[in-house]
């Protein structure tokens, strides 16, 4: 059996699997020189950082028009960011002919909606709750999250009101969308999951590593 490690180079994390072991490092740290030799290398690179190898057991993956069934609606496939199509593979695995809903909550959130059919619908990205709260990075933050409430201070305006903007433009969508596709599943990932997932007012399946999952699913299809 051929030795494999999949790799999730996002914005501000980068995760591998090899082994059935996870590992995670900041992108800025990330070296392909840490990683044992394998016979094949796959992966998703979203960041800014560059990467260039001649080496034939690399694969760098695009977006593609199609999986199986599971169909991009962007004109130029390419385009639509890898992780959200390796995010959209591992739930329409997972989904099993279902309605979908793909929610990554990270320094961006990206949400993708996929109909029974396979057809991917759309999606929304807008800032995470760190790079919202950068627009001005000169206020203080508290560490306490709270949304149903209002600060008697600069700090507790501030953290509660970047908080609830996040949040509720998530459970705002979702709310929306479920009109639409009452029956989806929702699938929810990302690091600032934890920062947001006591107010989520629908029912979610996390998955730590969904952007991975895909990556395996579409190894064992390309070989």
């Amino acid at each position: 059996m051929r030795s494999q490690i999949f790799i999730d180079i996002g914005s501000s994390k980068t995760k591998w699997k090899c082994n059935e072991i996870y590992s995670e490092l900041n992108t800025v740290d990330f070296d392909f020189d840490i990683l044992p030799s394998v016979d094949k290398v796959w992966i998703s690179n979203v960041s800014k950082r560059l990467f260039e190898f001649d080496e034939p057991n690399f694969n760098f993956i695009k977006s593609q028009q199609s999986y199986k069934s599971l169909v991009n609606s962007y004109k130029e496939p390419g385009f639509l960011g890898s992780d959200r199509w390796l995010a959209m593979i591992a739930a329409y695995e997972y989904s099993q002919e279902n309605d979908f809903i793909v929610i990554d909550i990270g320094t961006a959130v990206t949400l993708d909606v996929v109909n029974r059919s396979g057809v991917h619908q759309g999606g929304l990205i807008f800032p995470g709750l760190y790079k919202i709260r950068q627009t001005f990075d000169l206020f203080p933050v508290t560490t306490h999250r709270i949304v149903n409430s209002i600060g008697q201070s600069t700090k507790d305006a501030w953290s509660i009101g970047t908080m609830a903007l996040l949040v509720n433009s998530i459970n705002f969508k979702i709310e929306e969308l479920k009109k639409e596709f009452p029956n989806a599943r929702i699938f929810t990932s990302g690091g600032g999951f934890g920062e947001v997932k006591e107010f989520l007012n629908f029912s979610y399946e996390y998955h730590k590593n969904i952007v991975l999952d895909g990556l395996e699913f579409y190894a064992d299809i390309m070989g």
